[in-house]
């Protein structure tokens, strides 16, 4: 029996992974979810500049990666800059440090391997959440 899963719009995702049959295995699973795959990266600095470049609509992030900053960093500064969504995958998820630092700054936090349909519902509450925002209206 396959559960359904939520629907929600194709989203540009980029994909912060520094284990490359990780990583290939997440662009597979998300692009079989319906999402475009925006990038690719394996450190937090690269995972910064991508973020800001591309503007994706999430960012998946492991916390452990290459480079001099670790995804809790990173997503600090991201956030510094824009408001792009973080979900959190990670093995360390258990450690009470990670939790502390990582919840202020995702909008999830998943285990890995993370289940597809607990990553999809997860999208789709950051899809829902950002549409559901009051609409401004200017007054001419």
């Amino acid at each position: 029996m396959t559960a359904t899963m939520p629907d929600f719009p194709s989203m540009r995702v980029l994909i912060v992974e520094d284990e490359t049959i990780i990583a290939m295995d997440m662009q597979r699973k998300i692009k079989q979810m319906g999402c475009d795959v925006v990038g690719r990266v394996v450190s937090g600095e690269q995972a910064v500049e991508q973020a800001l470049t591309l503007k994706p609509d999430v960012v998946l992030m492991d916390i452990k990666l290459r480079g001099r900053i670790d995804g809790i960093t990173a997503a600090k500064r991201i956030r510094q800059h824009d408001d792009i969504p973080v979900i959190f995958l990670s093995a360390f998820l258990g450690n009470d440090s990670v939790r502390k630092e990582g919840a202020p700054l995702s909008n999830a936090m998943l285990p890995k391997p993370f289940d597809p349909y607990e990553l999809k519902e997860a999208m789709s509450n950051i899809f829902k959440s950002r549409t559901n925002e009051p609409e401004l209206h200017l007054i001419e």
